[in-house]
């Protein structure tokens, strides 16, 4: 399978599912964290929810109903819980983690009824941003490539400014190992920095 090789199937009800994203983005856009693309101020959550859709997209054109409703609220209104509400060790990480994680899957499971679908659509949603049976769902799979990909695209410049190299390696090393062949082809062809770039050649070296 190649990028871009299948067909976007048509939605059951193209207004439900408009109004589904219209929802969603409504929720993001109030987010007070501002973020600079091309110039221009955006609700972070907002341009996070739409780059990974576009990455879902880019990776999937025929991705499924239900994996493109996950991707535009996979961090549905997230600055409500803030990493500093927990305490700064691994295991105050993990459970704000995974607490999030329910939350965005409630937040979630309540626009999506809100708008009319069906409670199967709405725990198949809902088990793609729980990411449960990851990796063998395959919507799963291509999920987990896109966060990678925004990751890589977005976040990882900034996130390497403040973290120390060896660390910063092993994040890159885990990412790598999670993403498909395919979404590593990828990120492959992203435009790094120079020290981006070394870092990131320092992982894939560490995981051959």
């Amino acid at each position: 399978m190649t990028v871009g090789e299948t067909l976007t199937p048509l939605v059951d009800d193209p207004l439900r599912f408009e109004s589904a994203l219209r929802r969603f983005d409504e929720e993001n856009g109030l987010d007070r964290n501002v973020e600079i693309s091309n110039s221009v101020a955006h609700p972070r959550e907002l341009l996070y929810a739409r780059r990974l859709t576009a990455w879902v997209l880019k990776l999937c054109p025929g991705a499924s109903e239900e994996l493109r409703l996950a991707s535009r609220c996979q961090h549905i209104c997230r600055w409500l819980i803030p990493r500093t509400s927990y305490e700064m060790s691994r295991s105050g990480y993990l459970r704000w983690r995974n607490e999030l994680k329910a939350f965005h899957a409630t937040k979630a499971g309540e626009i999506l009824a809100e708008v009319g679908y069906s409670k199967a659509v709405i725990v198949r949603v809902q088990d793609l941003i729980l990411k449960r049976n990851f990796p063998k769902d395959s919507d799963s799979r291509t999920l987990e490539d896109a966060l990678c990909l925004v990751f890589l695209e977005f976040q990882f410049s900034e996130l390497a400014s403040k973290t120390p190299d060896e660390k910063m390696i092993n994040v890159l090393r885990k990412s790598w190992m999670k993403m498909t062949p395919i979404a590593q082809e990828q990120a492959a062809r992203l435009a790094y920095g120079t020290r981006e770039r070394a870092l990131l050649g320092h992982a894939l070296a560490g995981s051959e």
